[in-house]
């Protein structure tokens, strides 16, 4: 299996055409018709539904467009990483993070590393513990930022000196908006947009479980999310009170939004990690020194 006939076959599953593809690829219609239906025998699977208009992927192709995606994005991380492989450091270095004000910390060394390296470039991926922990296993990041409680056991680790401090989105016009702090009582019976990620962990490693108690398994949880935007849009339409950590969601005085701390007060620390054993370019190698002179006595 050729890696520019890969190319090829993402180029289809995107344009959904033939003819748009090979437009795109700039080789003829017919050219492209046969390294697909080439691909297909090799691997013995109908990757394409077609029509008089468009083509479908199969179930056997969503497969392999995934798999495909991340083979092709690995190879070119790869090339740039050699490409950079010069006497001046330059090069990439790629960030997973879930959604934290602890970016902030990151961005402090990104600045200083960028006065004395202009040539290193820096890409992030925003997602949650397990779209971040996937991409960092499979290669296509160098670090994570993770939010504890998080499985550290297959990874090197720095902790950051930032903290994350857990409470409730609301409409400023709701019931509980007037309180200075909410508490666990407050939260029964009413409904809760939360996290996908608090909401997988079991509650001996989830510490707002172990805040809320016994009655963590009765929430109301009428809607989960990934990306706290997304939850302050359920909230500001009124379909209930997100859990959320501070300063995520835009909560100014033009919003009708407002955020209220848990009480007792409930902090989740930050790590920064990295593969065991991992192998880093040059630029990546340089921000992982910055990193741990900057944050390893914290």
């Amino acid at each position: 299996m050729e890696l520019r006939v890969l190319r090829y076959f993402l180029s289809v599953a995107r344009e959904g055409s033939m003819t748009a593809a090979a437009d795109y690829l700039h080789v003829t219609q017919p050219t492209l018709s046969r390294q697909i239906k080439d691909l297909e025998q090799e691997l013995g699977k109908k990757l394409f539904t077609r029509s008089s208009h468009s083509i479908i992927l199969t179930e056997e192709g969503i497969l392999l467009r995934k798999r495909a995606e991340e083979i092709v994005e690995m190879v070119d991380k790869l090339e740039t990483e050699f490409h950079s492989m010069e006497e001046t450091v330059s090069g990439d270095v790629y960030i997973g993070s879930g959604e934290t004000e602890a970016m902030k910390e990151i961005a402090r060394v990104v600045r200083d590393l960028q006065l004395h390296y202009p040539h290193i470039r820096f890409h992030l991926y925003s997602g949650n513990e397990e779209d971040v922990t996937e991409r960092l296993d499979k290669g296509l990041l160098d670090f994570g930022i993770l939010i504890q409680p998080a499985d550290l056991s297959k990874y090197n680790y720095v902790n950051i000196p930032a903290k994350d401090v857990w409470g409730v989105v609301m409409r400023k016009d709701s019931p509980l908006a007037s309180k200075e702090t909410i508490q666990a009582i407050d939260l029964v019976n009413i409904p809760l947009i939360c996290s996908r990620q608090v909401m997988k962990q079991t509650s001996s490693k989830n510490e707002f479980a172990d805040w809320f108690g016994e009655e963590f398994t009765n929430l109301n949880i009428v809607t989960t999310y990934n990306l706290a935007y997304n939850a302050a849009i359920m909230v500001e339409e009124g379909i209930g009170y997100a859990l959320a950590l501070d300063k995520i969601v835009n909560t100014s005085s033009d919003r009708n939004l407002c955020f209220k701390p848990l009480e007792p007060k409930l902090e989740s620390g930050l790590n920064i990690v990295w593969k065991k054993h991992q192998v880093f370019s040059a630029a990546a190698e340089q921000f992982l020194k910055e990193i741990q002179k900057k944050f390893s006595n914290s």
